[in-house]
């Protein structure tokens, strides 16, 4: 009974450290959403105009948080 108590932690103690190891590189390999200029060419629309920013960076314009608040889908 004791050797199986044993191989149970172990085999605890490996999944745990698995889905930390798992996490952290979740983490550190994830990076944030951008938008792209194919999206720009594909609608015919400029990154200014959902952005504050003419590149297309900084706080949402009104149009832009439509486009949001509609699922990244153009709003009709």
């Amino acid at each position: 009974m004791r050797a199986y108590a044993k191989r149970a932690f172990v085999l605890a103690c490996s999944t745990a450290a698995a889905a930390v190891i798992v996490g952290a590189a979740s983490l550190v390999i994830s990076r944030p959403a951008a938008a792209t200029v194919k999206f720009a060419k594909d609608t015919g629309k400029a990154c200014g105009d959902c952005h504050t920013a003419a590149k297309g960076a900084g706080p949402l314009t009104p149009f832009g948080e439509k486009f949001k608040a509609n699922g990244n889908k153009l709003p009709p």
